[in-house]
């Protein structure tokens, strides 16, 4: 019998640990979401530093594309301008969110669509790593493809 109780509140312990993955609030989601909406707003705007404001400003952000990895908010910042050197080669950027989930109180897996109307239309998939630093939300790793 000891065994088995001994058996399961390690289970429970570990399930709880390890699923945490839930909902977040509807505050938190809208927060989300209304940074997104800025970004592309931005984006479509031409303002690159604008959109890049829904980074966090360290050199611990994390850019994953084709091409590997970029760290700091100043090297993405730069790879953008680089890639997108003019508003038209900017295009007009969608966002379409496709889920969010918690991974735990202060950080937030967002996972959705990017699709960019240019003269040679492209479009992939996000997963995006936010975190709430200072009671503010910032995306922490990118992951485009």
């Amino acid at each position: 019998m000891s065994r088995l109780i001994l058996f399961l509140l390690v289970l429970f312990t570990f399930t709880n640990r390890v699923t945490y993955a839930q909902a977040p609030a509807e505050k938190e989601v809208l927060q989300l979401l209304q940074i997104i909406q800025k970004q592309q707003t931005a984006w479509n705007k031409g303002d690159l530093e604008g959109f890049m404001e829904g980074y966090w400003k360290s050199d611990s952000l994390k850019f994953i594309g084709k091409n590997g990895v970029t760290y700091g908010w100043e090297a993405t910042l730069q790879r953008y301008q680089k890639g997108y050197p003019t508003q038209e080669a900017m295009g007009k950027l969608t966002f379409k969110v496709v889920s969010i989930e918690a991974l735990s109180p202060q950080q937030v897996l967002m996972i959705g669509q990017w699709k960019l109307d240019k003269e040679k239309a492209t479009q992939g998939y996000f997963s995006l790593i936010w975190r709430k630093i200072e009671e503010r939300w910032y995306i922490v790793v990118d992951h485009s493809s």
